[in-house]
């Protein structure tokens, strides 16, 4: 029986002079047929290569594994984010004249590798006949900046990360040792600016480039922003991401300008974060079908309808036509007197108040990060804190079922302009766990809501979204506060630089729920199944 060959460290030039390494994966037999290309910064070797590059081209493909530039064998400098679109582009000139090339390709591959795949795919690429993408988007500048605050957890960990991998030996080592180093560098006390010394004993420029233009992104982001082209797509899409991913916000708006433009992506969304081992079989399932379809026209391995999602609670798979789900209905739960939560509309109270310390920013306990396990954890420890309010529903006479996008609309007044809005929304178990479900932050400054004459500002908070059955006899519990640290980076009040080294201005937050302030969280609620 015939076996797959593999070609190591081909040569790929690009326009600038610099050349590119990759692996080359043919299919038994050998001769022409589809390519599946995948561009990483991570490597090419190891598992890797031999569940995907193998995997592939068992079914048929050619598969290319290529190095972006400066790593691993790959010449020139890696600049993030910077050099995909040129160097995709160029890797399918490259392609073209292989004389096993096919006539069509598709890219396959998560994180990175999926935004190498947006990078090139709106751009007159017609050979392209397929993609699939996985925990990933078109632009990574709104995960960077989520809510307009600084994702310093996600940032630090991944460019200590990519250092790391330089390194001799790096890419087995780094994976493991970077989330360690960026937990002790952001729990030094050292200035922000100074993090990337402390995690990777040097100054990391993508890191630093980040901190920089954080108050004026779009110049930075220019090139690295392929969000208003993906209704431009012509290539078949297969979309997979986590409910607990640092991307998954941004993925549904890259589904969603699909969508707008007439095209029939699919798109499956399961219990996973970003890191997660669990996600990888399914990535290659549901790319193998799409592959199969678009380039081999065998398309008896698709589903029939294109979304697919995990209803955490509910624990089970729910298929659909489209995204946001049919039937979903908004609901406001307001927030009440005495620390309520509820459908009914708030009565008269005075605001509930807290004080924010920038010297002692208000943690985290889970969330989604980037190189973290993001799966839900027990919020009884942060819920003792003065600094986070805590509202509960009483326990649910019956099952309610939340599947789409969550929004806050609160009412807050702060003694500094410059502060975070901080939601959670959390799933109160009878025996009193208290597990995060979805949360969401804006980041304020003087011009940001919707101001009256008292100064108080109506705000809306973006939560990731869900599809949560919260079971009968649980309840809904909704957190505010102004700070998740170290997922975000603390807000000294102040509304200097990040890159600034000086004051802190603790902020005294008020959180208002009357009749003419009715702060809420907006649930979309669905009749359960089953």
């Amino acid at each position: 029986m015939k076996r797959v060959r593999l070609e190591r460290d081909l040569a790929v030039p690009m326009p600038d002079g610099v050349t590119l390494l990759a692996d080359h994966y043919a299919p038994p037999g050998g001769g022409p047929a589809p390519v599946v290309l995948m561009r990483s910064p991570y490597g090419r070797r190891g598992l890797f290569g031999l569940y995907y590059g193998r995997g592939f081209a068992r079914q048929g493909f050619h598969v290319v594994l290529q190095s972006c530039r400066g790593g691993f064998g790959s010449g020139g400098v890696l600049d993030p984010l910077g050099d995909e679109h040129d160097d995709g582009l160029a890797t399918v000139a490259w392609l073209r004249k292989q004389p096993w090339y096919g006539g069509s390709f598709a890219m396959f591959g998560p994180s990175y590798l999926g935004y190498a795949q947006w990078a090139i795919a709106p751009f007159d690429v017609p050979d392209m006949k397929a993609m699939a993408v996985q925990v990933t988007a078109s632009q990574f500048r709104d995960a960077a900046y989520v809510g307009g605050a600084f994702a310093l957890e996600s940032v630090l960990s991944w460019t200590t990360l990519t250092d790391g991998m330089s390194h001799r030996f790096g890419g087995t080592a780094a994976p493991l040792t970077a989330p360690r180093l960026t937990r002790r560098a952001v729990l030094s006390g050292r200035p922000l600016v100074e993090l990337d010394l402390a995690s990777a004993g040097r100054p990391l420029r993508f890191y630093r480039d980040l901190l920089t233009h954080h108050a004026d992104p779009l110049p930075y982001w220019q090139r690295r922003d392929f969000s208003a082209k993906v209704g431009e797509v012509d290539a078949a899409v297969n979309m997979l991401g986590g409910w607990y991913d640092v991307f998954l916000p941004w993925q549904l708006k890259d589904y969603a300008a699909l969508r707008a433009a007439g095209r029939r992506p699919y798109l499956t969304i399961g219990p996973w974060y970003h890191v997660d081992p669990r996600h990888g079989r399914a990535s290659l399932t549901e790319a193998s079908a799409w592959f199969r379809a678009h380039l081999l026209g065998d398309r008896s391995w698709l589903r029939p309808d294109p979304v697919r999602i995990y209803v955490t609670g509910a624990e089970e798979w729910r298929d659909h036509s489209d995204w946001p789900v049919s039937g979903m209905r908004e609901r406001r739960w307001h927030l009440q007197h005495g620390f309520g939560l509820g459908q009914e509309a708030p009565r008269a109270a005075e605001p509930d108040r807290f004080r924010y310390h920038p010297a002692h920013p208000t943690p985290v306990i889970g969330g989604p990060v980037l190189l973290g396990d993001s799966r839900p954890r027990d919020q009884r420890r942060l819920e003792q804190r003065r600094d986070v309010l805590v509202y509960s529903s009483p326990a649910l006479d019956a099952d309610l079922e939340a599947i789409g996008p969550v929004r806050a609309e609160l009412f807050v007044r702060s003694s500094t302009p410059f502060v975070d809005v901080v939601v959670r929304v959390c799933d109160v178990h009878p025996d009193g766990r208290s597990m995060n479900v979805c949360e969401g932050v804006h980041r304020l400054g003087p011009a940001d809501g919707t101001g009256d004459a008292d100064g108080v500002r109506r705000v809306t908070v973006d939560l990731w979204p869900i599809a949560h059955r919260f079971r009968r006899d649980h309840r809904v519990r909704v957190h505010v506060a102004a700070g998740a640290y170290p997922t975000i980076s603390r807000n000294t009040g102040t509304g200097d630089p990040l890159t600034s080294d000086g004051r802190m201005i603790p902020a005294d937050v008020e959180v208002f729920h009357s009749p003419d302030h009715p702060s809420a969280v907006v649930l979309p609620l669905c009749a359960p199944r089953g």
